[in-house]
């Protein structure tokens, strides 16, 4: 069974920054784990290099545009080549073969009577390479994507039938609930095409860099719209219009694209493949944007992460690992070194690092470096049944494309490990003349790390190459194979000593991002206004609108050990997957009190570490002399209801 596997391919208007890595370092780790399970997997990713921005940028710079494109497609190439990404094929839509594909494409649908002439008049975004209607834009003029003013334009266009399609996308929406991951960025998708969808022009006359018209339509002064042109990269990278051997991996299993782009993706782009008569992806997965130390990111701040300087300075799999770790996908990230750092030092270091650093040192001692797991059946039986417990529950994580959540359940494995030698103490067992049994509890940990390290390989390649070699395997899909799913245990070796993998880093090794100024205070001249207004706590209704207030179902509930205060919650927020909080209210409330209640929960704080817990929001309460009472809804209400 084949796999097809893509990341959106990236404009060409600037260098790659840690938005651009996420997207690829999702989608090459669902391509290594597919390959490792042994499936035929074709990844692609590439770039975007046609659009008016494109050919102003190249005049800015004083170069030719095609000079230009080909700089900065390859700072991209280059980069991905650094960060060892597994693509099969680097798509550019300067390539002959996909220009070629583009023409046949509008060729079919011309043909087919979804392309017509006309001409169009109307507010032009040429950041966003998008018109919109009057109704749309920001007090009559501003683009509401991205804020710039637009232009009124009137051109010879050709149109796309969009409209011919709402109908037909809804049904399909509806047929199949999980073609927009996570399911909660569906909505929004549904709604604007129940809005009505307006046809859509493909075709401009006012610049020249993009594709030419099919010669059988007799039309140079038309280049493609971009998008058209970029959105058919997927097909054309497997060969449509010209050697169509690898079509056979069509239809997508999934597209990974950045919330901004859900759009052509999850309405033009499946419209467009209607037309053609070919099968729609299988899954588009809309991730969310990074943020810097909880700032929006932004060249003029000066606060935009390079995530070459990140690979530089902390490496690129322990960067690989922490994206991946941080946050759950499809919600916004934020880049803090604090936090890396933090995930570096307790997960890295501490948990993998250590444990295995811990079982080199007592085979050295015990047994001259050979691990043999003949006793491990006989003394850890329960380990072997909590390991694959997990091993069994990790393919279903990546399935839902839930990373973090795959990460997350992973690491118990390295809990049980550290877990079972402090349990054994096998150097008080040694002392005792009990030899087997310590030789077994090296042994398991032994196991309980190769494993580990099969599944952790789509994430971090080349650690866990590494950690394998230490245990005298290869990481392939045999091994997977015989390791993760026959549940084999490892034949007798000799373990290699090896360097500590993670070491401890003490100190942030990249330069804080400025932060921003205050807003300066302009003194007036004093005037008089109504009381209310003179108390300087109180704010506009669009701040209190910044604020994500959302009605939760508590699902899981438990004690935070070692604190007085804190208690663990697993949240239903209407969400792909739970959100875990971290609340002060165990002096008020028992985890029993909890389960299946309903609370109120700011939605959008930026995620803080509890006690070495990550907590992504905080509940509402009240509390005066007589204690402290959560905020709750009067009557039930649906999971991810908003509150204000």
């Amino acid at each position: 069974m084949s796999k097809y596997i893509t990341t959106p391919i990236y404009y060409v208007n600037g260098e790659a920054h840690i938005g651009h890595a996420y997207t690829t370092f999702i989608a090459d780790t669902l391509a290594r784990y597919e390959r490792l399970k042994g499936e035929d997997t074709f990844f692609l990713t590439g770039t975007d290099e046609h659009g008016q921005k494109i050919e102003e940028s190249a005049a800015k710079n004083n170069k030719p545009t095609q000079q230009f494109a080909d700089e900065i497609s390859a700072t991209f190439k280059n980069l991905w080549d650094e960060f060892d990404i597994s693509y099969d094929k680097f798509i550019r839509t300067t390539d002959e073969d996909h220009m070629r594909g583009v023409q046949k494409a509008f060729e079919v649908m011309y043909e087919k009577g979804d392309i017509y002439k006309d001409f169009y008049e109307g507010h032009y975004c040429v950041s966003c390479e998008t018109f919109f209607p009057e109704t749309q834009l920001v007090d009559g003029e501003f683009c509401p994507d991205c804020g710039r003013s637009t232009n009124i334009v009137k051109e010879e266009s050709y149109f796309f039938r969009l409209s011919n399609y709402e109908d037909k996308l809804l049904k399909y929406y509806a047929e199949h609930e999980d073609f927009i991951m996570p399911r909660s960025r569906a909505n929004e998708v549904i709604n604007f095409v129940k809005g009505g969808l307006r046809d859509l022009s493909v075709t401009r006359t006012s610049f020249s860099w993009g594709v030419k018209m099919p010669s059988s339509l007799n039309d140079d002064k038309h280049v493609m719209y971009v998008w058209l042109d970029a959105l058919l990269n997927y097909i054309t990278a497997l060969g449509y219009g010209g050697d169509e051997a690898n079509m056979n991996y069509w239809p997508a299993d999934i597209h990974f694209v950045g919330k901004d782009i859900l759009r052509f993706h999850a309405i033009y782009w499946p419209a467009f493949l209607m037309s053609l008569d070919l099968p729609l992806p299988k899954h588009i997965g809309a991730h969310g944007w990074w943020t810097r130390d909880g700032e929006k990111m932004s060249k003029s701040k000066g606060n935009v992460v390079s995530p070459k300087e990140v690979a530089d300075a902390y490496g690129a799999e322990n960067l690989r690992y922490f994206m991946l770790r941080e946050v759950p996908f499809g919600q916004d990230g934020d880049f803090s070194q604090r936090a890396f750092i933090d995930r570096i030092n307790s997960e890295l270091s501490n948990d993998l690092g250590n444990l295995l650093n811990r079982i080199i040192g007592m085979s050295g001692k015990y047994s001259d470096f050979e691990i043999d797991s003949v006793d491990v059946v006989k003394y850890h039986s329960k380990e072997l049944e909590a390991m694959n417990a997990v091993l069994d529950s990790l393919d279903s994580f990546l399935e839902k494309l839930q990373p973090h959540r795959y990460l997350e359940e992973l690491w118990k494995l390295f809990a049980i490990g550290n877990g079972v030698i402090q349990e054994s103490e096998p150097w008080v067992k040694m002392k005792n003349g009990q030899k087997d049994e310590a030789l077994a509890t090296v042994a398991v940990v032994a196991n309980i790390l190769a494993k580990a390290a099969v599944m952790l390989h789509p994430v971090m390649p080349k650690t866990t190459n590494t950690i394998a070699d230490a245990l005298a395997f290869e990481i392939n899909t045999e091994s997977y194979k015989e390791l993760v799913v026959d549940k084999k245990l490892l034949k007798v070796f000799n373990i290699k000593k090896v360097p500590p993998l993670f070491p401890r880093v003490e100190e942030p090794l990249m330069q804080e991002a400025p932060k921003a100024e205050p807003t300066p205070i302009v003194k007036e001249e004093k005037k008089s206004k109504p009381v209310a207004q003179e108390d300087d706590n109180l704010i506009e209704i669009g701040q209190f609108f910044e604020t994500s207030l959302k009605v939760g179902t508590v699902v899981e509930a438990e004690e935070v050990p070692k604190s007085k205060k804190l208690l663990k919650l697993q949240i239903d927020l209407g969400e792909e997957s739970n959100r875990q909080v971290v609340a002060g209210i165990k002096e008020f409330y028992s985890p029993q009190d909890l389960i299946g209640t309903q609370v109120c929960v700011v939605a959008n704080l930026k995620p803080a570490k509890l006690m070495g817990m990550m907590s992504a929001g905080m509940l509402l309460a009240a509390k005066d002399e007589d204690g402290l009472c959560l905020i709750r809804p009067e009557k039930p209400k649906k999971a991810g209801t908003p509150v204000g």
